[in-house]
């Protein structure tokens, strides 16, 4: 197998074991609480407690990727997640239980940002970079609806306990085999942006933990409310440290590129449309339907097909049509699918979602991968973990938002209201894209804009440079 391979195989293995753990652990829940006594009203921070660490240091580990090295950050992240799995399958109490997630949150946030910063470093721009970004976001979203069959088979098996131990023999072969075939990226030395770090984790912490909690208090909790204050204030005072510093946590000039921006922006906009199927058609599959947690996990595989299709088509119908007509198409196809769900009632079929189901999956693959190339293009080497981390951030935002928004949609008049506020969000990304993705502007495979549809020649060196209206960020 090429060494690229390799790399890849690495990265998208760390990635699944992230994306397994999102969901196992939830139909895991109810044997947790009789096994460790937990109050009901404490129950759901086993969940939370992971989110806010992995949510709230997400920028924090993609800058340390760039400061310290991507494989170091890699590395540590895996060990620290596998060393908190193994301490939370052990847990006999649950403030013990608690701290391991938590510190499985910590891992996570070190490792993840890494795994697309390295996708980006190994793989150069183009079809190559567009294929590894394409079996990546397959990987991480198709990890999400394995966790849900792998948690209830494993449950009911044998024990809760093991949809923790089964992260520690994936996490000891991942980092093992990280060290032979990940390469190291180059290490950029300068002062910490210690206030920053301070100021971006406290803003997301209270941004996430307003979300989570408005979930299920809604908007006008006090402490919601409180959250969203004193987050928007930290975050306030994170953008104004990184105005000034030298070395930011995150670079603003991330933000300049207009198309850069409007990547993150729909990023945040479509997780209502991804998180929703998981949430809302997990409740109402065990709850009205009465399935089981292993039936119900199943019920997700045409979604994950859906995704892994797209992986494989999506870098041709770039390479082909470029990044405006399939966003455009991915977007239309995620808020049609939306609304299809939408219809689900209580005495509806299964039939009646396997459609939409799997048109989630693939509307939502074509539309991650070419907004990932679209972030990731043109970002130099040593702020590629600052711009993952941002892109992976506004995903679990988005997921978070989404839940909040849904939950609330939904009230009393049931699950059809929570899917049209997604497909509205939906929607709303994809007007951003068109608007920004101009037509008369076309894109290369890779990301990259050619203005005014001509190449031109940048010596011997570099023969496809293209114009690029607006500032790189070095490299």
């Amino acid at each position: 197998m090429p060494r690229h391979r390799l790399a890849l195989a690495v990265i998208v293995s760390c990635q699944l074991l992230l994306g397994i753990d999102a969901t196992i652990v939830n139909v895991a829940l109810p044997r947790v609480a009789a096994a460790l006594r937990f109050a009901p009203a404490d129950l759901a921070w086993v969940l939370n407690a992971y989110t806010l660490a992995f949510a709230g240091l997400l920028l924090l580990g993609g800058r340390l990727g760039d400061v310290l090295g991507r494989r170091r950050m890699f590395l540590a992240g895996v060990l620290v997640f596998t060393a908190a799995s193994l301490a939370a399958a052990l847990a006999d109490r649950p403030g013990w239980l608690l701290a391991a997630r938590a510190v499985q949150g910590v891992g996570a946030a070190l490792a993840s940002p890494s795994t697309l910063a390295l996708i980006a470093g190994t793989f150069p721009e183009g079809p190559e970079r567009n294929r590894a970004l394409g079996v990546s976001s397959a990987v991480i979203s198709g990890g999400a609806s394995l966790g849900l069959v792998l948690g209830g088979v494993v449950t009911a098996a044998v024990s809760w306990r093991w949809v923790f131990l089964v992260n520690v023999p994936i996490g000891i072969a991942v980092a093992a085999l990280a060290r032979r075939h990940l390469p190291e990226t180059e290490r950029h030395a300068g002062r910490f942006d210690v206030l920053g770090a301070l100021t971006g984790t406290a803003g997301m912490v209270g941004i996430v933990y307003a979300l989570i909690r408005a979930a299920s208090a809604g908007w006008g909790d006090a402490r919601v409310l409180a959250g969203l204050a004193l987050g928007a204030v930290a975050l306030a005072a994170f953008v104004a440290v990184e105005a000034r510093t030298a070395a930011p946590i995150v670079p603003l000039g991330l933000f300049r590129d207009p198309r850069r921006a409007a990547g993150y922006a729909s990023l945040l906009l479509v997780g209502p449309s991804l998180i929703g199927p998981f949430f809302f058609l997990t409740t109402y599959l065990q709850q009205v339907r009465g399935w089981g947690p292993v039936a119900t996990g199943l019920a997700f595989l045409p979604m994950t097909g859906g995704l892994f299709a797209a992986a494989r088509i999506v870098p041709r119908l770039l390479a082909r049509f470029g990044h405006r007509p399939v966003i455009g198409f991915a977007l239309a196809a995620d808020v049609l699918a939306v609304l299809l769900l939408s219809r689900v009632g209580a005495g509806s079929s299964y039939l009646l979602v396997i459609g939409p189901l799997a048109l989630v999956g693939f509307g939502g693959g074509c539309a991650f991968v070419p907004m990932y190339t679209l972030i990731l293009s043109r970002v130099g080497g040593h702020h590629a973990g600052a711009a993952s981390g941002v892109l992976q951030t506004m995903q679990w935002l988005g997921s978070s938002f989404g839940l909040a928004v849904m939950v609330a949609a939904a009230g009393s008049a049931g699950l059809g209201r929570g899917f049209v506020a997604a497909a509205t969000l939906a929607a709303a990304a994809l007007v951003l894209q068109m608007l920004v993705l101009r037509p008369n502007k076309k894109t290369h495979p890779d990301g990259r804009l050619r203005a005014g549809g001509r190449e031109r020649p940048d010596g011997p060196g570099h023969p496809h440079e293209v114009e690029q209206p607006s500032a790189s960020l070095g490299g």
